[in-house]
C-alpha cells in the first residue's frame, strides 16, 4: 500500500461553511483528481486534525460520510484507505455500458401504441419548456388558498401517528369518500352512496381503470370527435378500436353510435362539457344514451371534469343522476379547481361494479395519498372547497370576457371566437390565410403555450382552430399578452412584406 503524499494534506484548503463538510469536499475532490490515489493510506483521525488546524470530530464526520459512500473503507488494526473503486467512477463505467448497449438495431419490444406516440411526445416535451401563458387545462392557480391548505395539512400530520402505517381502504380515506358523496349529490344530482366512491389519481386513472376492469384488446369503443386525446391513447394502449363521433352544439350525435358502432362496449363521453368544444349533451341525446346503454348492456364513462366551471346558469344534472339502471361510470376531478399537481380525482361506480373496481384500483397502485386526502376531506367538510368553488368561478368568468373582448378588439383579422358559458378555455376558429402552423409558430416565438385543435382530433379538420386557456392568468396578463400577440403578427407581418 502506498502512503500518501506529504504535499498532499497541507495544501488542501477548506471551503467556507461548516468545517466537516468542507472537508468532506476537498477529501473527496483530493481523490476525484487523484491526488489522493486508490490504495492509498491516510494518516490517522487526530494527525489529520492537527495538519488542518481543525478539531478532530470535524474530521471524524468527514471520514465517517465518505466510508458511507464508498470513497474509502477501512482495514482492521491497519487504518483507512482510499477505495480501489470509487462511486463516481463506477456511475461513468455504468453510463458507458448503457451508451454501448443503446445501439440502433436494439429491439425493444415497446407496445406499438406508445411507440407511436413517442416521437410527438419527445417534441411535445422539448418545444414546451417555459411555455405557460395560455396553457390549456389549468385552473385559477393564483387564486388557490395556499395558507389555509397549509394549516388543514398541520392538522393532519400532527393527527396523523395513528393512522400511518395501517392499511387503509384502497378505495380511498372514508371521510373523504363520504365528504365527496354528500358534495356530489347536493351540487351534480347524483344518485349513489360513500361504498360507491373510489379515489384515483386524477381523470387518467379513472380512464385507465375502467379500461383495466372492463374492456379488453380488441374492444370497440366510442370517443368525441374531436375528443380527449389521454382517453383516445389509454384505450389504444390497451389494444381498443376507438370510434371518433362527431359533437355539434348538444355534444356527441348519439345517433351515430346506435346506427353505426352498435358493437362499442364503453362510451366515453363529457355530456355537461364536451372537450375541447364545449357543447352540452342535450336532454333528449341523454335519455336515448341511457335507453340504448341499458337495452344493449353497454357502459358509459361519463367525465365530468369541468361541471363547476359555468357561468350564468347552475350545473347541469349529472348522466349519472338520470340513469335509472346502474349503466354509468362516473369521473369526477380536483385538479381544475386546485391545481395541476393536485392529483386526486373520484369515481362513481355501479354498486356491481364495486369489488372489480377495488381490485383493479388495487393492483394499479394500493392506494392514494393519505394526507392529501385527509386534509381535502376537511377542505370539503368545512366549507372551504364550495367558498373556493364560487370565488374561482367569479374569477374564471371575468378572465373569459377579458379575453374574449381582447380577442375581438386585437385580432378581429385572425380569429374568431366560438361562444360558451363554461370551461376554463376559449375555441377560436381561424380566418382565411391562417393554418394552425403559422398561428401556433407566432405563438412560440413569443412562448405563448396556445394549443391546435388537431391535437384532439383522430381525423383531419376542415377548418383550423386554436385554444386559449385563461383560467390561471390575472385580467392584466391576459390583455397584455394579447397586445403583445397582437403586436408580434403585425411586425412579422411587415417584415415579410
Amino acid at each position: 500500500m502506498s502512503s500518501p503524499s506529504s504535499a498532499v494534506f497541507p495544501h488542501l484548503i477548506l471551503p467556507k461553511g461548516q468545517i466537516k463538510d468542507g472537508l468532506y469536499s476537498v477529501l473527496r475532490d483530493a481523490i476525484l483528481d487523484g491526488r489522493l490515489r486508490a490504495g492509498t493510506k491516510l494518516p490517522s483521525s487526530r494527525s489529520l486534525a492537527e495538519m488542518m488546524s481543525i478539531s478532530r470530530n470535524s474530521v471524524l464526520a468527514a471520514i465517517e460520510r465518505l466510508l458511507d459512500e464508498g470513497y474509502l473503507f477501512t482495514r482492521p488494526s491497519s487504518g483507512t484507505y482510499v477505495a480501489e473503486i470509487i462511486p463516481d467512477q463506477l456511475i461513468n463505467s455504468d453510463r458507458d455500458l448503457k451508451r454501448a448497449l443503446a445501439k440502433p438495431s436494439q429491439q425493444l419490444n415497446i407496445n406499438p401504441h406508445i411507440a407511436n406516440l413517442l416521437p410527438a411526445w419527445q417534441k411535445h416535451n422539448i418545444s414546451g419548456q417555459g411555455k405557460k401563458i395560455f396553457h390549456v387545462g389549468v385552473g385559477c392557480t393564483d387564486l388557490f388558498p395556499h395558507p389555509l391548505w397549509g394549516k388543514l395539512l398541520g392538522r393532519v400530520w400532527r393527527q396523523s401517528y395513528h393512522q400511518l402505517g395501517q392499511l387503509h381502504d384502497c378505495r380511498g380515506y372514508l371521510p373523504l369518500r363520504q365528504a365527496i358523496c354528500d358534495y356530489v349529490r347536493s351540487t351534480r344530482g347524483l344518485n349513489c352512496h360513500e361504498q360507491q366512491i373510489i379515489i384515483v389519481n386524477g381523470t387518467q386513472q379513472a380512464i385507465h381503470l375502467a379500461a383495466y376492469a372492463l374492456l379488453q384488446a380488441q374492444d370497440q369503443v366510442c370517443l368525441d370527435e374531436p375528443g380527449y386525446d389521454a382517453a383516445l391513447n389509454i384505450f389504444r394502449s390497451f389494444g381498443m378500436t376507438v370510434h371518433p363521433v362527431m359533437s355539434d352544439d348538444e355534444g356527441m350525435k348519439i345517433n351515430e353510435i346506435i346506427q353505426h358502432y352498435p358493437e362499442s362496449k364503453l362510451i366515453y363521453t363529457a355530456p355537461s362539457h364536451q372537450f375541447p368544444l364545449g357543447g352540452t349533451l342535450g336532454l333528449s341525446r341523454r335519455l336515448s344514451l341511457l335507453d340504448w346503454a341499458v337495452s344493449q348492456q353497454k357502459w358509459i364513462f361519463e367525465d365530468d371534469y369541468n361541471s363547476e366551471f359555468r357561468y350564468g346558469t347552475h350545473p347541469i344534472q349529472a348522466l349519472q343522476g338520470l340513469d335509472q339502471h346502474q349503466r354509468v361510470i362516473y369521473s369526477g376531478t380536483f385538479s381544475k379547481m386546485m391545481f395541476p399537481e393536485f392529483r386526486l380525482g373520484f369515481m362513481v361506480v355501479p354498486e356491481a361494479l364495486i369489488e372489480t373496481f377495488s381490485l383493479a384500483k388495487y393492483y394499479t397502485d394500493t392506494r392514494s395519498s393519505y394526507l392529501e386526502q385527509a386534509a381535502l376531506a376537511l377542505f370539503i367538510q368545512e366549507g372551504h372547497y364550495a367558498r373556493h368553488v364560487r370565488k374561482v368561478r367569479k374569477a374564471c368568468y371575468e378572465r373569459q370576457q377579458v379575453l374574449i373582448a381582447e380577442i375581438q378588439q386585437q385580432l378581429s383579422n385572425v380569429l374568431t371566437v366560438q361562444p360558451t358559458d363554461s370551461g376554463i378555455h376559449l375555441v377560436c376558429w381561424l380566418k382565411q390565410g391562417w393554418t394552425e402552423q403559422n398561428f401556433l409558430k407566432m405563438c412560440a416565438e413569443i412562448d405563448l403555450a396556445v394549443q391546435p385543435l388537431s391535437r384532439y382530433c383522430q381525423n383531419p379538420l376542415q377548418k383550423a382552430a386554436v385554444l386559449f386557456g385563461f383560467a390561471a392568468h390575472s385580467p392584466e396578463e391576459i390583455r397584455f399578452n394579447i397586445q403583445r400577440l397582437a403586436q408580434h403578427i403585425q411586425n412579422t407581418k411587415s417584415l415579410l412584406h
